[in-house]
């Protein structure tokens, strides 16, 4: 069943922040956590489940699952993990959760350089308002030429194509398991 209708409803302040540090918490949208919790209240997905199928038991946060693997899968596994920079358990642990909810995490590196852009692309912003605002103001011809404010933007550009690879690499790389290398 496609969902093809929408739900919007008023709320305070404080259920809104109720709201999203929940779903920040449980790695989720306000969307699908709002989803999630219709669904749990009308009874469950709009999918029947078989008649005979059990309901599963809640499992503590901290739960050990036990896997055995192939020798040839568990040096995969460790290679890809270190890889990562992450420990076999860790990454295994990720790799459930990103197939199970549909995500792709980024590890501390990638995410630490992706914070780098964002803060680089902020100096550019902010800049570029600068210069913005001075040249409103009527300010002298002094400042950066148009072959220079041309450079920000194609910096800004090449930023933002930049973030969008890492981005469709770090999705892709979940699936297969390790960073393509470029060629």
């Amino acid at each position: 069943m496609s969902a093809d209708q929408f739900i919007a409803a008023r709320v305070s302040s404080e259920t809104k922040d109720r709201l999203r540090t929940l779903a920040a918490k449980r790695q989720l949208s306000e969307s699908a956590l709002l989803k999630d919790l219709l669904e749990l209240t009308l009874g469950g997905p709009a999918v029947p489940a078989p008649d005979d199928a059990e309901p599963t038991a809640r499992v503590a946060r901290g739960a050990r699952l036990y896997v055995r693997l192939r020798p040839d899968d568990q040096l995969l596994l460790v290679e890809r993990a270190s890889a990562r920079r992450m420990a076999a358990a860790t990454y295994v642990s990720v790799l459930v959760r990103a197939h199970l909810r549909h995500l792709a995490p980024l590890p501390h590196d990638e995410l630490r350089a992706l914070n780098r852009v964002v803060a680089e692309l902020g100096a550019v912003g902010r800049n570029l308002n600068q210069i913005v605002r001075a040249t409103h103001q009527g300010a002298s011809a002094s400042g950066p030429h148009r072959g220079d404010v041309l450079a920000m933007l194609k910096i800004c550009e090449a930023l933002r194509d930049h973030v969008k690879a890492l981005l469709k690499e770090n999705a892709a790389s979940w699936k297969v398991g390790y960073a393509e290398p470029n060629l």
